[in-house]
């Protein structure tokens, strides 16, 4: 999936979910029928979340066009290289490495660097990078993306970190353009996964209803 498609997909479908942590291979799957039952289209497996490289390709495999996966915690040129030979069709990474930077787009694929400073920003804006993490979003809230944006308003925020339905309009009008969403959509090996499509279903009416105010 090239550069501006997955770009597209992810503003269009606005909602990111972070699988991360130990599941077996079946649970992964039927998370991903979950998030899908629940209106969210897009999933995020991280690097540090056991057997992901085998849960890419299957969930590619089974999920086809229906989902669109990525690979989370991409931290270095060579994990790249491993999330993408999986099949991943996006990256997402806490950091800013240069290296994996222009690795993804000599190979037009999606990678969203983690940012949190407008310094850090302007660098990843700089190397090519149009659609940003902003990450950890917990700990300051829509209130300093919103300051963030004010002279960055032509970079793409995703704020990953305390998002959830309640929080998910605020971050949507202090300018994020898509969310990533981890525990509060996807919280553990207890979760049912009624529990998941329920908490997935929350998040689709919240974007659509920040969205039709707009």
């Amino acid at each position: 999936m090239r550069i501006d498609e997955a770009t597209r997909r992810i503003k269009q479908d606005g909602i990111i979910a972070i699988i991360r942590g130990d599941y077996p291979l079946p649970r992964i799957l039927d998370t991903g029928e979950a998030l899908l039952a629940g209106g969210v289209t897009i999933v995020e497996v991280t690097l540090n979340s056991p057997g992901c490289l085998e849960a890419i390709p299957k969930l590619r495999g089974r999920f086809a066009d229906r989902l669109i996966v990525g690979a989370g915690t991409v931290r270095t040129p060579e994990q790249w290289d491993a999330a993408t030979d999986a099949g991943a069709q996006f990256t997402v990474a806490p950091n800013f490495s240069l290296p994996t930077v222009s690795r993804a787009l000599t190979e037009d694929i999606l990678h969203m660097p983690g940012v949190f400073t407008p310094t850090e920003a302007q660098d990843a804006f700089a190397a090519g990078c149009r659609m940003l993490k902003l990450f950890p979003s917990d700990v300051v809230g829509p209130a300093y993306l919103k300051a963030l944006r004010a002279p960055l308003n032509d970079v793409d925020f995703v704020p990953t970190g305390g998002v959830s339905a309640d929080t998910l309009g605020a971050f949507v009008r202090a300018g994020a353009v898509a969310v990533g969403v981890g525990s509060a959509l996807v919280a553990g090996a207890s979760q049912t996964l009624d529990n998941i499509t329920d908490r997935a279903r929350q998040l689709r009416v919240a974007w659509e209803e920040v969205h039709a105010r707009a």
